[in-house]
């Protein structure tokens, strides 16, 4: 297994303790209603502190954000872990990719940052690696069962998944009242598509290389996480 995320540390004294813990707990609720470039002032306000003690606290933008969604990033992982040893490749690749999608789904800032390629988060970086050894793992036993499309490659699957978790978001919000896990009927399609099917057509042109499909992820953005918390 890749090495799990190094875990934030906070302030040992306890009212720099708190104020860590106010920042964390404010800029989780801000991030999830308004994404990843929420305003940093408006974090302060939220948790009750002033600018200064948030710059004190977290140096750079990258930084709340590695504190923010430690939990959440190694949760990927754990469920990754499991689909690696399930013995039905078809059925784990099912499990695995609904619940990233349930993690999508639940705010904003998580979405941006799975769905992304950011610069500057310990924790992303190995979620990343992990996702993909886990897609990996899934799609190669999947060809070897002859449940999985030959010619799909990681990184068609990821780049989809990416396209598609993007917009989760906007989906959501649009059918919230009426059928709130919308994202499962376009999930289900995709995942037919991968399915091996036979006389299907091969996929057309080439796929994705793994540096093609990491500047695809940089550029759907957002763009402002790893500059100096001030900005």
């Amino acid at each position: 297994m890749t090495g799990d995320p190094r875990r934030p540390t906070p302030p040992r004294r306890r009212d720099a303790r708190r104020n860590w813990e106010l920042l964390v707990e404010a800029a989780r609720a801000e991030f999830a209603e308004q994404g990843l470039e929420a305003p940093l002032d408006v974090i302060a306000r939220r948790a009750g502190v002033g600018n200064a003690t948030l710059y004190r606290n977290f140096p750079t933008r990258a930084a709340l954000i590695n504190a923010v969604f430690h939990d959440v990033l190694t949760g990927t992982m754990t469920a990754g872990e499991e689909a690696r040893t399930a013995p039905d490749a078809w059925a784990a690749l099912n499990d695995y990719l609904r619940t990233v999608f349930v993690t999508l789904a639940a705010d904003r800032g998580t979405n941006d940052l799975m769905t992304t390629n950011l610069e500057g988060i310990d924790a992303l970086q190995a979620v990343h690696a992990h996702n993909r050894e886990t897609m990996d793992i899934l799609l190669s036993r999947g060809r070897e069962q002859g449940v999985v499309r030959a010619d799909a490659t990681t990184e068609d699957v990821l780049f989809a998944l990416a396209a598609l978790g993007r917009a989760v978001p906007a989906l959501t919000a649009a059918t919230a009242a009426t059928t709130p896990d919308a994202w499962r009927r376009p999930l289900a399609l995709f995942l037919d598509g991968l399915r091996a099917a036979p006389g299907a057509p091969e996929l057309p042109g080439p796929a994705l290389t793994p540096a093609g499909l990491g500047d695809v992820l940089t550029r759907l953005g957002p763009h402002r996480v790893s500059r100096n918390v001030s900005e």
